[in-house]
């Protein structure tokens, strides 16, 4: 994906106590945290320092205002506990509750130079997916650091997106600390499904229907990556992006399984009114519908915003594959 312009980051020191004492402290957050995941891993937050030290190493108070657009950067500034330092976020940026609350730019992919300057940014962390690209460089001009994450529907997505928050907010030793827990539920999250895919994974197609006509996706989607990660395939192959949803595209695919947004489910009135489109009664998925739920459906950000909630995204929808 595109370079970006390097900057220098801040480095969080406690305000008493040693390196030692911080770097044990997020040991045992992240030990703590851990645990909490057993029960439901949660959207961890972790509390913001008492100063950010400047580049040239004197501490201070005033911390880079930030401005994030996707949902998935978003939510690794609120599990670092960086939200004090949100200017704005984009319109995908839903999630947690507290980010409706915050200013927004726009849509992620209509940006505009003049509302993103007038909150005095000082940097701007975004997906690759973000644009256009002339308003991207007219906010470089402008003195704000642009940075941008690629955007390429894989764990280390995840991984970059922690690491820039961690760099433009300064909390490079709670991103560390996230990071390492987070490599951790999704290692385990993926042994589990290894264990229990089966040599003939069910076949699952997903439906995007936020506006228009239903379209399906291809390969090299953030869908098409999600059934993977859950140990099933995608009924539709040969074809990169989406696609309409058609009668002959539903008879080739011949789904087991059909996922959706809930907001996307939401949009065409409900499963009730999504199972009489005419051509699904041509899939397999149609006809098993009375002996098992096999339409599924995630809120847009949880399924498609490769944010830290990804391992227990992944987790659920294997779940709801396997039992279906």
């Amino acid at each position: 994906m595109n370079p970006n312009p390097t900057h220098q980051p801040n480095h969080f020191l406690p305000a008493n106590g040693s390196r030692r004492s911080a770097l044990n402290t997020l040991s045992r957050t992240a030990l703590a945290g851990s645990a909490l995941a057993a029960a439901g891993w949660p959207l961890l937050s972790r509390a913001a320092p008492a100063a950010v030290q400047s580049h040239s190493g004197a501490l201070g108070n005033t911390a880079p205002r930030l401005i994030t657009v996707g949902g998935g950067v978003t939510e690794v500034v609120f599990a670092l506990g960086a939200q004090d330092q949100l200017v704005a976020t984009d319109t995908t940026s839903s999630y947690p509750s507290a980010a409706l609350a915050t200013a927004k730019v726009g849509y992620m992919r209509q940006l505009s130079a003049g509302g993103v300057l007038a909150l005095r940014p000082s940097v701007l962390v975004a997906s690759t997916d973000a644009g256009p690209p002339v308003v991207l460089d007219q906010l470089r001009s402008a003195g704000v650091k642009v940075k941008l994450v690629e955007s390429d529907h894989s764990w280390e997505e995840v991984r970059r997106k922690v690491a820039a928050v961690g760099r433009a907010t300064g909390r490079l030793q709670q991103a560390a600390a996230l990071q390492a827990e987070l490599d951790a539920r999704w290692a385990a999250v993926r042994q589990r499904v290894l264990e229990q895919t089966s040599a003939k994974p069910p076949r699952v197609l997903f439906v995007l229907s936020h506006s228009g006509a239903p379209l399906v996706s291809g390969e090299a989607t953030a869908a098409h990556a999600m059934i993977g990660f859950a140990g099933a395939r995608n009924a539709m192959e040969g074809f990169k992006g989406y696609r309409p949803m058609t009668a002959e595209a539903m008879a080739t695919a011949a789904p087991d399984l059909i996922l959706m947004t809930s907001e996307g489910l939401t949009a065409v009135g409900g499963a009730e009114k999504f199972w009489q489109r005419p051509e699904l009664a041509l899939t397999p998925a149609y006809r098993r519908r009375a002996q098992a739920q096999t339409l599924l459906h995630f809120g847009a950000l949880a399924l498609l915003g490769f944010g830290p909630r990804l391992p227990q995204v992944v987790q659920r929808l294997h779940q709801m594959v396997v039992g279906a």
